[in-house]
């Protein structure tokens, strides 16, 4: 799941899969998916990861080390592979291995994707959850000195909510050589939307994503639909690569006024909060127009004759000043060409629009409507399921946030986001 710093986005530490699978110098990888070499953070931005963190913002802990506390096992707290294979060994259950890979400053939206582990693997089963700041996600511009460091209350939090042990690994335990040189690329799905906002981040979580999986050798790996480009392109990575994981997409935790939960929140004031929950208004807006003109489809389909006897209808009702009722069969009659992408696109930027004339304004990166297997723009006959997703500005604080539609029947081929790989 992505956790990102105040002005960037960065994607999950984290997947599972065992040994095999990996790209390497001179494996032939499938497009969409294919191992490369160099690519995404400069050797500058890899070296601060050892340097010490500047200042965070206020009221964010300060980095720790691991806590002791009384009934607290130190074994709990893993930050070597070789501690995470031993921890396997002992408490690790044949086909009942999970993992949650996150960069830390865990909230609820992370205690959300631990108890969905926890409740497929059992009680006996075993939850690994990753913490580790992946620099190669973070691009010119993208200050990782300032990514927020919590391990002790990401301990708590991951432990309470169901975690076997937190393997929180050192960027020298993850990359002993230093910056690798053979990465996974995300190919042309990592170049759009969040791809194009930001050029290598998907190659750079894909990489990251790919080690950890190993390193953990999960069954199932658990990602939040929050990021559901993220989510897409591991889904596509663990397909075209073929590593022995279950990837499940967990549905986006919101607080109570709908905004998403993301680490960034603390970064807004009451006033950018205010303007931010744009955002999932608009996402709303555009599922609610959607719902309301399949309902008007419903109907039309309803009728003996079709849109044709609608039509007829609502000129007879016209003729005898039926305004109103007139006026309802019009929408029955033209609920077939009103549904539609264009109008889910064209409520939610109403929205938008409206929201980028506020105090602090919001300024739009992207509001897109795509097919949830490339991330390409659907047609306006699309047909299936489809990603309704936006990235915008508020002050200096970047937000994403998206939402699942289905029009008319499902096709086969799209594949569902909460559905597993």
């Amino acid at each position: 799941m992505s956790l990102p710093a105040r002005d960037h986005d960065p994607a999950p530490a984290g997947a599972s899969a065992s040994a095999g699978a990996s790209a390497s110098a001179g494996t032939s990888t499938p497009a969409g998916a294919s191992a490369s070499a160099g690519t995404s953070a400069s050797a500058g931005t890899f070296a601060s990861a050892r340097a010490p963190a500047s200042p965070t913002p206020p009221g964010t802990p300060a980095p720790t080390e691991p806590p002791a506390r009384p009934g607290l096992r130190p074994d709990r707290l893993v930050p070597t592979a070789q501690g995470l294979r031993d921890a396997a060994a002992r408490h690790g259950a044949p086909g009942r291995n999970a993992v949650v890979m996150t960069m830390g400053a865990l909230h609820e939206g992370h205690a959300t994707l631990i108890r969905a582990a926890r409740a497929r693997v059992g009680e006996d089963g075993f939850v690994v959850v990753t913490v580790f700041v992946n620099p190669l996600q973070f691009g010119a511009g993208e200050d990782l000195d300032r990514y927020p460091r919590t391990l002790d209350a990401d301990l708590e939090l991951a432990l309470g909510a169901g975690a076997s042990v937190v393997f929180a690994p050192s960027v020298d335990e993850v990359y002993p050589g230093g910056e690798p040189q053979v990465r996974i690329t995300a190919g042309p799905m990592g170049e759009r939307l969040e791809g194009a906002s930001r050029p290598g981040h998907f190659d750079g979580m894909l990489t990251v994503v790919a080690k950890l999986l190993h390193l953990t050798a999960p069954d199932l790996a658990f990602f939040g639909q929050k990021d559901a480009q993220q989510l897409a392109l591991i889904r596509r990575m663990v397909r075209d690569l073929n590593f022995p994981v279950e990837v499940v997409g967990v549905e986006t935790v919101r607080e109570e006024d709908g905004l998403a939960l993301s680490s960034r929140n603390r970064y807004l004031s009451a006033g950018e909060r205010r303007t931010a929950l744009a955002l999932s208004r608009a996402l709303f807006a555009g599922q609610e127009r959607l719902a309301a003109q399949e309902a008007l489809r419903a109907r039309a389909d309803a009728l003996p004759n079709g849109r044709d006897r609608a039509e007829n209808r609502a000129e007879a009702l016209s003729r005898l000043g039926e305004a109103r009722a007139a006026a309802d069969a019009h929408a029955v009659a033209q609920a077939a060409e009103c549904a539609g992408p264009g109008a889910v696109r064209a409520a939610a930027r109403a929205v938008l629009d409206e929201a980028a004339k506020a105090e602090p304004p919001l300024t739009l990166d992207y509001l897109a409507l795509v097919d949830p297997a490339d991330f390409t723009e659907v047609t306006d006959d699309h047909a299936g399921q489809a990603v309704l997703a936006v990235a915008a500005r508020v002050g200096s604080t970047r937000l994403i946030d998206n939402i699942p539609l289905s029009f008319g029947p499902p096709s086969p081929e799209s594949p569902t986001l909460g559905a597993a790989t």
